[in-house]
């Protein structure tokens, strides 16, 4: 028997039919809750907050995504110009060492001298201290070295000496000292006058 004294067997928790009614009964009154006009009202509201908050994610999104859109053609466009103002100085500064000199390594020179870094300019000088001792050489004047040659030359009447021990001592304080050894652009355009007068003189440049 059951807690009621009722048989087990007849009991109204084993009849279908009860328990068909009691599980309708339960459905439905979740259905009239899911219908009521409180609850469709409830449901209205939190879906209008929720289409409203995710409207505004999506409109947030999209202007952020026009900005960066606009940042980005802003970013390419200033590097197109520099790179097409680069390659137009590129192309001025060659056409112009064509018209100076037929010469490659003075053109170099030329190049690293107007470049913006100081490093260069004392590349620049060392060059052009090198193609001075080249040019010394092919003139038959003698010795192991730029200064030994220098000397010869001297002794030979050598109309720029002065001028040339002054660029080449430069050269050597420049090889011996680095970035220790301070210069202006101003001085470095000084020295390769220097070399440029005597290269000049030889046609050599």
């Amino acid at each position: 028997m059951d807690q009621y004294g009722q048989p087990l067997f007849e009991s109204k928790f084993l009849d279908p039919q009860y328990l068909y009614q009691q599980e309708a009964g339960f459905f439905q009154g979740i259905w009239n809750f899911i219908q009521a006009e409180d609850t469709v009202d409830g449901y209205n509201t939190i879906l209008f907050i929720l289409g409203a908050f995710f409207l505004t994610i999506i409109f947030y999104a999209l202007v952020r995504v026009v900005e960066i859109r606009k940042k980005e053609e802003a970013h390419l466009h200033h590097e197109m110009q520099e790179y097409a103002h680069h390659h137009k100085e590129k192309e001025k500064q060659m056409a112009e060492d064509e018209g100076i000199s037929k010469n490659e390594r003075w053109r170099q020179v030329l190049r690293l001298l107007f470049s913006a870094s100081p490093n260069d300019w004392r590349l620049a000088i060392i060059e052009a201290d090198s193609m001075l001792e080249d040019l010394l050489g092919q003139q038959g004047y003698r010795g192991l070295n730029l200064g030994e040659k220098l000397k010869s030359a001297g002794e030979q009447g050598f109309t720029q000496l002065n001028s040339a021990w002054q660029a080449h001592i430069a050269r050597n304080r420049i090889a011996h000292e680095g970035s220790i050894f301070e210069l202006s652009h101003h001085e470095a355009k000084r020295l390769i006058a220097i070399y440029e007068d005597i290269f000049r003189q030889y046609g050599y440049i």
